[in-house]
């Protein structure tokens, strides 16, 4: 375990989006709840869902609207005048398959005490004049944990196009019972569940809150998937590569990327890394969407669709969401992915399969609360092993560095030793230590010395000059 997993119950919210938008009848009236973008004084016009504190969902026909845009933007300004402050927008995304479009967006609520707001706008055309817009919002770093859930609770209630006969309870592409009999699928460590249709397979390796799915024809559907991951480039693992130093880690199963910050530019490379890690090293990858989305101060967070092609293996059409922490000091952290693979020739049969499992999955609290305690503990205990290997690191390059010293100056300490021995040959002069004083004299008068008295006189031959003295 390298990181704590703070990015459980991660979005699937694009997921949906790329494979249908209808849900189940709205049977709510519109009501006021706390959080809600209206004030006391403004109609309501939207129905509100009711949600927990400071989350907002909300839907509705948006008035006079007679396109996407002016639908989407209709929601916007309404946005802008709760708020007291114009939302940033990102990039409009087409829903493919879907008459609608999306657009990520953050603001300042001045009138909530300034808090940061992330949310979502969806504008759907349920029929030839009848444009409605769905929104979902939560504060900036409660949002990538709370979109998914927010998202179920909105299209359980909103039906695109009902109110004008676009629409109604009980569609064939709504709720897990329109796929046939389905059955509760669980992980093993009973972290989430899901209700999937017959045929269909957990994966042993489903863990922490992640579920991994086959499908009776090639699918593959990968919910809330946490993987360890490596910056290589970190100043951390630089030094444990020079120092030829042991991993504190099991990093067998990790993924090795050089993250950047920012996974809707990286897509294509931070995925296939991710592949890699997996054992598809040679997969092609053509990303088609690639869509920025809110994440907080810690993680960055990214939704794209195309088509992928193991090696030896047929096309698949994937969509994939995922959310990176920022690496910490020792160049890890953690990634979160949610997505799923369709072999391309299922065409869109499979679309109201995956879409009702999605809706279905239910993540267990308490157990999942548990391993966070676990993972935190884990954490703590990593951290004062990567400062432990961080010293012996520093403290082998500072050994290194005197040894290779002490070399440096035993070697020139010899040189100068040998070049006082050999001037004293070329001068006629020897080195005589008399009564444990070094002197150094013409070679006649150190030998007369000595033979006076060889007691008292002898010749220091060049290894043993005294530095400073003979040299």
């Amino acid at each position: 375990m390298i990181a704590i997993r703070i990015l459980k119950a991660f979005s699937l919210f694009l997921l949906l989006f790329v494979l249908t938008l209808t849900a189940c009848k709205s049977d709510t009236t519109p009501v006021a709840v706390a959080g809600t973008l209206r004030g006391p004084t403004q109609p309501a016009t939207f129905t509100v869902v009711p949600s927990t504190q400071g989350e907002i969902i909300e839907y509705g026909a948006v008035a006079g609207a007679n396109s996407l845009a002016s639908a989407m933007a209709g929601l916007l300004r309404q946005v802008d005048q709760a708020c007291g402050e114009r939302p940033s927008v990102g990039q409009v995304f087409a829903v493919r398959g879907t008459t609608s479009v999306a657009v990520f967006f953050t603001v300042v609520d001045h009138a909530q005490a300034n808090r940061q707001l992330a949310g979502l706008v969806i504008a759907v055309q349920a029929g030839s004049n009848d444009f409605e817009a769905g929104l979902v919002a939560d504060t900036a770093d409660r949002f990538a944990q709370t979109a998914n859930p927010m998202m179920q609770q909105l299209f359980s209630k909103w039906t695109p196009g009902a109110s004008s006969g676009g629409g109604s309870a009980g569609s064939s592409s709504n709720a897990p019972a329109a796929i046939g009999p389905v059955h509760v699928a669980t992980a093993p460590d009973n972290s989430a569940s899901v209700s999937v249709p017959a045929g269909w397979t957990v994966d042993p390796v489903s863990f922490d809150g992640g579920i991994i799915l086959h499908g009776t024809n090639g699918e593959l559907l990968g919910l809330n998937l946490s993987k360890e991951a490596v910056d290589p480039t970190s100043a951390f693992q630089k030094k444990m590569a020079a120092a030829h130093a042991t991993q504190a880690v099991d990093l067998q199963n990790a993924m090795f990327y050089a993250y950047r910050g920012d996974p809707a530019k990286e897509f294509a490379p931070f995925m296939q890394a991710w592949l890699k890690s997996d054992g598809m090293g040679s997969t092609q990858l053509q990303v088609q969407t690639v869509q920025a989305m809110p994440g907080s101060q810690s993680a960055r967070c990214a939704s794209a669709s195309g088509q992928l092609t193991p090696s030896g293996g047929g096309a698949v059409a994937f969509n994939a969401d995922i959310c990176a922490q920022n690496p910490n000091q020792y160049g890890y952290y953690t990634v979160v992915v949610s997505l799923s693979l369709l072999p391309v020739s299922l065409g869109n049969q499979d679309q109201a399969v995956v879409k009702a499992i999605i809706l279905s999955y239910k993540p267990n609290q308490q157990v999942m609360s548990q391993e966070y305690q676990q993972a935190l503990q884990m954490k703590e205990q990593q951290d004062q092993k990567d400062l432990a290997i961080s010293q012996m690191v520093v403290n082998n390059i500072h050994q290194q560095g005197a040894a290779a010293m002490a070399r440096i100056n035993a070697t020139e300490d010899s040189e100068a030793r040998n070049d006082a021995g050999f001037d004293n040959y070329l001068l006629d002069q020897s080195v005589v230590n008399s009564g444990g004083v070094h002197t150094t004299m013409w070679n006649r008068e150190a030998n007369a010395l000595v033979q006076s008295n060889p007691n008292k006189y002898q010749i220091v031959d060049t290894p043993n000059y005294w530095q400073g003295v003979d040299y």
